[in-house]
């Protein structure tokens, strides 16, 4: 198949704009030629997402890019490391399977710490040798994000072999650091880890681009970390991506990439620094056949109506229109159902906890951000047992073991806002056991078991009102129309606000309150657990 395209060509692999006209045979560029034209319409190189969970969208890849293409997203850099939790191999080989049956460009890491730790239950492991036998699959690029950054600067052997094992095939590897500074990030860079996307200061940013690594500007559904990493881009645009770790699928309705790029424009960065990590530094950094509208390349591009509001016109992947406006060319395929979910309803006595001390350690939630910090705080008990307390916003808050029988964690959160009913989530960063948060007992039994009944979801409950929205694919994603689970998620999402929770992303923010490897209190299936200290510890203070 051949055919044109005349516009205003944005070529930003050399930094220069030309009236021109674009020629595609066989989804390759066969000729690009200046030409005086009529046309307004701009034509560049597509989007990368350079780090992006896709079981976070609670979409399969099929759908996630569904959604993605009309924003101008041509490919991710994805880490499978949810499902790897959920299944190992298996469910990576899953997610690269179903990414294949769709025109995109996905491009997988092998999960590199599965589980993430050694204090919560996980359904699988991906050791060294799986690790192996991923990083020889032509569909994974790189090993992904190094979380035990204890291991790496301790030299760890499994640790260091994974490492060792990537360079071998000549694949990079991915950083996470959060708050890592001086010796220790100097250690942790020395090993040949060469990004990180857990920047929350810009000064940690700077240090860490300034010692040679990568930096990507992450902006999710509950981390947010653009306002404070941005005005780096001025002078370090060759060394940064952007990306959104983890986005929601009413989020990735609204907008992806598109929207951190027209943000960029308006703080003041020269354009084409902001389309260099937006569309060049990711398919450099990780080798990705991502075509950069140049003579030769896959005809991967978009067209946008102008180079200030950047509304995606149309988004091509080898050729082929994905996307017409705001509308996807993408159809929804059929999909198998995987999962790995084995344990028994819960009942209310399982989550009482005595007083044996009024007070106790409470985890303090930060809108926006994947860190916690906690408060020591006195909290009210009834027949001998501690209760949520509404009124200082100090609620309770359980993890279950969802891979076989086990005692409830429990802990107490606060500023998450919720006045009346619980919610609760099968998507619970990193070992997606079941999370719940309520202002009283019966209802977040009621919403634990409602999850245990259906193997997997997002749920709220208030006395007999019960929503759910099932992710029957590894108890992280809907096998559905995306756009309809993005509906159905707005409407679980609003249910509790409604009910008075003040986060920006209840159900995403709730997910990473098990992810022990962010400082500072974190609640896993098999206890409290300090991120500073990396050991559990007590609830109470005494």
């Amino acid at each position: 198949m051949q055919f044109t395209i005349e516009g205003i060509i944005v070529d930003v692999l050399n930094s220069r704009i030309f009236k021109g006209e674009i020629t595609v045979e066989n989804g390759i560029i066969s000729s690009i030629k200046p030409k005086e034209t009529d046309s307004k319409i701009y034509i560049l190189p597509g989007f990368v997402d350079s780090h992006v969970h896709v079981e976070s969208s609670m979409l399969i890849p099929s759908e996630f890019a569904r959604l993605a293409v009309p924003h101008g997203t041509v490919g991710t850099i994805s880490d499978p490391h949810e499902i790897g939790n959920v299944l190992g191999i298996h469910g990576v080989k899953y997610m690269i399977e179903n990414g294949k049956k769709v025109p995109f460009k996905f491009y997988f890491g092998a999960p590199s710490c599965v589980p993430a730790t050694s204090f919560e239950t996980a359904g699988a492991e991906i050791g060294v040798n799986e690790v192996d036998e991923l990083l020889q699959l032509p569909e994974v690029v790189y090993l992904a994000e190094m979380m035990n950054f204890p291991g790496v600067i301790a030299k760890d052997e499994v640790v260091m072999k994974k490492i060792e094992l990537a360079h071998r095939y000549g694949k990079v590897v991915d950083g996470h650091a959060p708050g890592l500074r001086g010796e220790n990030i100097r250690n942790y860079i020395s090993a040949g880890i060469t990004t990180d996307h857990e920047c929350f200061t810009a000064e940690e940013a700077l240090e860490k681009l300034q010692l040679g690594m990568k930096i990507l500007i992450r902006e999710g559904s509950a981390a947010k970390n653009f306002e404070a990493l941005i005005d780096l881009m001025h002078d370090h645009w060759e060394n940064m991506m952007f990306c959104s770790d983890d986005k929601h699928p009413n989020d990735l309705v609204v907008g992806h990439i598109n929207l951190l790029v027209k943000r960029a424009l308006e703080k003041g960065i020269e354009m084409m620094k902001v389309l260099r990590a937006a569309c060049v530094n990711p398919v450099l950094h990780y080798k990705m056949n991502v075509g950069l509208l140049q003579e030769n390349d896959p005809a991967d591009f978009i067209l946008v109506n102008n180079l200030s509001d950047f509304n995606v016109l149309a988004t091509y992947i080898d050729g082929e229109q994905v996307s017409d406006h705001e509308k996807s060319n993408i159809r929804s395929i059929n999909a198998e159902i995987v999962n790995n979910f084995d344990c028994s309803p819960v009942s209310v006595e399982a989550i009482q906890v005595t007083n044996q001390d009024k007070k106790v350690k409470v985890i303090t939630v930060e809108d926006g951000q994947l860190i916690t910090g906690h408060v020591v705080t006195e909290i009210p008990s009834e027949n001998g047992y501690l209760k949520s307390d509404v009124q200082q916003d100090v609620l309770k808050m359980v993890v279950v073991n969802r891979y076989h029988n086990a005692p409830p964690a429990i802990a107490f959160v606060k500023n998450v806002g919720l006045k009346e009913g619980a919610f609760a989530s099968s998507v619970v960063h990193d070992s997606h056991n079941i999370i719940a948060i309520g202002t009283n007992d019966d209802d977040i039994i009621a919403s634990i078991n409602l999850l245990i009944e259906y193997k997997g979801g997002v749920c709220a409950v208030k006395g007999e009102t019960k929503e759910i929205l099932r992710l029957p694919v590894a108890g992280l994603m809907s096998n559905k129309d995306g756009y309809e689970i993005a509906a159905h998620y707005e409407k679980l999402d609003h249910l509790v606000k409604l009910w008075g929770s003040t986060l920006q992303s209840p159900y995403m923010t709730m997910s990473f309150l098990a992810l022990l490897v962010i400082p500072e209190l974190k609640l896993s299936d098999k206890g409290l657990f300090d991120g500073g200290k990396f050991e559990f510890t007590s609830l109470y203070v005494g």
